[in-house]
C-alpha cells in the first residue's frame, strides 16, 4: 500500500466522507474512490460500507485503522524530525501540565531534558475546564490529567504523582474546628463544579455527587479556574477536595487544608492522543516511568 492510499484511507476514516475527504487533500473525489477500491481488492474485504447517504468503516475497517495509524503518524514524525535536523532546527515537545506541576515534576523534567539536550520541551498550562482539547486540537503533544481517563483516542500512560486528597475550606469554617473530618461530611455542604465539556465522570473525583455511604452532595458555585475555587471557598460559598500540591502552593489568607481522614488517593498520569504517539512523546513517557510517581 503507498503511502498517498495510506492517507486518502485514514482520512476518509475521519471524515467519512468521499467529498471531504478528497477536498481536505486537494484530489478529485475520484482520485478517493479509486484508491480506497483499489485497497479493498488487495485486502479482499471491503473497508467501507456506503450509500447514498452515509460511510461507515466496517469491523475490517475499524481494525486497519487502528493498526496504520500509530506507524503513518511515525513516519511522518520521522519526516517532520529530518527536515527539522536539515535546517539546523531544534525538534520539540509541548507539555501540558497543571499549575504547579512544572516544580512538583521537576525530577522528570530534569531527568527527560538530562536524556534528551536536542529537544526543546515547551510547557503549556491545562484547564480543568477542558482537560483533552488541547491534546485534541495540537497544542500540546502530551499531558498531565488526574485518574481515571476513560477516553477510546487517549493513551494513559505511567502515573506521575500520587497522594491522598485534601479538603480545602475557609479558616472559620465549621469542618476546620472539628476534630476529625471524612468523605460523609460532604454530604452538608457545598462543592464548586465545572459544566461541559469536562467529562462527569471525570469531575467525579474532585465533585462526586454522592459520599462513599450513599448521601447526597450538593454542587454549588460554578468555577472556570482554581483562583475562582479559592475565592469561593473563602467566602464561604463551598468546600473543595483538592490534590495535595494545593496546600504546597497555594497559601492564601482565610483558607485552610484539612486531611480526611478516609481520603481517596488522587493520581495523575501521562496522557496521550494514541494516533498521535511519536518519540519524543515515548522519550517522556520512559522518563515518567524510570522517575516513578511523586508520592505525598
Amino acid at each position: 500500500m503507498e503511502l498517498r492510499d495510506i492517507e486518502i484511507f485514514l482520512a476518509l476514516a475521519e471524515e467519512l466522507h468521499f467529498g471531504r475527504t478528497a477536498q481536505r487533500l486537494h484530489v478529485s473525489q475520484a482520485r478517493v474512490s479509486q484508491s480506497i477500491a483499489k485497497q479493498e481488492r488487495q485486502i479482499g474485504a471491503r473497508l467501507f460500507v456506503r450509500n447514498s447517504r452515509r460511510v461507515e468503516l466496517t469491523p475490517i475497517g475499524v481494525q486497519l485503522r487502528a493498526d496504520l495509524s500509530a506507524g503513518y503518524q511515525r513516519i511522518r514524525d520521522g519526516i517532520r524530525d529530518a527536515a527539522a535536523a536539515g535546517r539546523g532546527a531544534r525538534v520539540t515537545l509541548a507539555l501540558g501540565l497543571y499549575g504547579p506541576q512544572a516544580h512538583d515534576q521537576a525530577d522528570l523534567l530534569d531527568l527527560f531534558r538530562n536524556r534528551h539536550p536536542d529537544i526543546e520541551l515547551h510547557i503549556r498550562e491545562m484547564n480543568f475546564t477542558d482537560p483533552f482539547g488541547p491534546l485534541r486540537d495540537g497544542t500540546v503533544e502530551i499531558a498531565s490529567a488526574w485518574l481515571p481517563v476513560r477516553e477510546p483516542d487517549l493513551t494513559v500512560g505511567p502515573v506521575i504523582d500520587a497522594e491522598p486528597l485534601l479538603l480545602m475550606v475557609a479558616v472559620d469554617h465549621p469542618l476546620a474546628l472539628k476534630g476529625e473530618v471524612g468523605m460523609e461530611d460532604l454530604a452538608d455542604w457545598v462543592l464548586p463544579y465545572c459544566g461541559p465539556p469536562t467529562p462527569e465522570y471525570w469531575l467525579q473525583t474532585l465533585v462526586p455527587t454522592h459520599t462513599p455511604g450513599g448521601r447526597p452532595i450538593r454542587r454549588g458555585p460554578e468555577v472556570t479556574t482554581f483562583q475562582e475555587v479559592a475565592a469561593a471557598v473563602a467566602a464561604g460559598d463551598a468546600v473543595s477536595l483538592v490534590h495535595g500540591d494545593a496546600a504546597r502552593y497555594y497559601h492564601w489568607p482565610g483558607l485552610c487544608y484539612l486531611h480526611l481522614h478516609d481520603a481517596p488517593t488522587g493520581e495523575w498520569a501521562l496522557i496521550w492522543p494514541a494516533a498521535q504517539e511519536t518519540d519524543t512523546v515515548r522519550a517522556l513517557a520512559r522518563a515518567a516511568r524510570d522517575t516513578g510517581p511523586r508520592t505525598g
